[in-house]
């Protein structure tokens, strides 16, 4: 199956949401944005809830247009579940069921076959998200479509659902479309990521492109790429890379230039991002293998699991953030005031637009 989504818009109040052109096939289809992007829009253009201004949505080159929801063969699956409460677990199940078989295999799938005989009021959050997926995959869609189903959850919850629809999205044979503003949720799920920002798609790539090449600043400031910055050179030749002052230097204390930074006559500055998982301190195994080196000051730390988020200070305009691992942080046992050296591999600086000498 293949969604193809043909100049498609749709107009409420001030909003506007495309045109969008996009071709989807049997893939997980992420699309990441903020609140008030156009994500919800999109969806009920998909669902036939809403009809667009412009525009087609097509399944293997048939126009859905102008068809109820209904007719479709769509299946939404939407933040809170939307059970019958009046019915079981079960019967909610099979009420759209084509294959009684098919239900069988995806209450095993799913593990809710002990939960079967229970009705939605008595169920966790997890369980009737599943018990959802269960009924809306039982009428065997062409198109299966996800409203943020992980967002109500508490996390280890939402961890441990994301393994199933990790283990459920690989025997569908149908394009999945899942909205949510998780990064998390959408870089562990999905084949290709869509960026919506302002009802317009900045980017479409896979994850680790989208994290680690944004297309825009946007895209690196809302994927948790915190460390956007001014790289500028020395003279109008182009040599001598700076942030925030500070010249970035090779192991071998001489400048290296990483791709974007080479000499180029004419400019004299260029905008870049480096992931913060891509930084590296003295206590990672790969820190030689980086190629700049920058003395900072650590400010202050976070636990986040398996990991920490380390803020650290180059000078008074300018700050990096990091992510290290709990062995690694271990291993440095650093102190707020501390004075280190951090790494940022050349293959990690992604350029996000110049500036000329002019």
């Amino acid at each position: 199956m293949t969604l193809t989504l043909s100049g498609l818009a749709k107009a409420r109040g001030e909003f506007a949401l495309g045109p969008l052109d996009l071709s989807i096939a049997d893939e997980v289809f992420c699309v990441l944005g903020p609140s008030g992007s156009g994500k919800s829009t999109l969806l009920s253009l998909l669902a036939g809830i809403s009809e667009p201004d412009d525009g087609t949505v097509a399944v293997d080159g048939r126009s859905m247009n102008g068809r109820p929801p209904e007719e479709r063969r769509v299946g939404l699956v939407f933040q809170d579940g939307a059970l019958f409460p009046h019915l079981t677990a079960r019967e909610n199940v099979e009420y759209a069921a084509e294959d009684p078989e098919y239900v069988g295999e995806l209450t095993e799938i799913l593990s809710i076959d002990d939960v079967l005989d229970r009705r939605p009021a008595s169920l966790s959050g997890g369980e009737r998200q599943r018990v959802a997926l269960a009924r809306t995959l039982a009428s065997e869609p062409d198109v299966l479509l996800l409203d943020e189903p992980l967002s109500s959850l508490d996390e280890p919850i939402s961890r441990r659902l994301r393994g199933d629809l990790d283990r459920l999205f690989d025997t569908l044979a149908v394009p999945v479309i899942y909205v949510t503003h998780d990064q998390r949720t959408a870089t562990a799920l999905a084949d290709r990521i869509a960026i919506l920002n302002d009802g317009r798609i900045e980017q479409v790539d896979a994850p680790t492109t989208v994290l680690e090449r944004p297309a825009s600043r946007f895209v690196a400031e809302f994927t948790g790429n915190e460390n956007v910055f001014e790289v500028r050179f020395d003279d109008r030749n182009g040599r001598g890379p700076r942030i925030g002052g500070t010249l970035l230097r090779g192991p071998n204390d001489r400048s290296e230039p990483a791709a974007g930074l080479e000499a180029t006559p004419g400019v004299s500055a260029v905008t870049v991002c480096v992931h913060p998982s891509r930084i590296r301190f003295p206590a990672d195994s790969d820190f030689e293998d980086a190629a700049y080196r920058v003395p900072v000051t650590i400010e202050r730390w976070l636990h986040e699991n398996d990991s920490y988020r380390v803020f650290a200070r180059v000078n008074e305009s300018l700050d990096l953030t990091a992510t290290m691992s709990r062995i690694a942080f271990d291993r440095l046992d650093p102190a707020r005031g501390d004075e280190t050296v951090v790494a940022i591999p050349t293959d990690s600086i992604h350029v996000l637009e110049q500036s000329d000498s002019r």
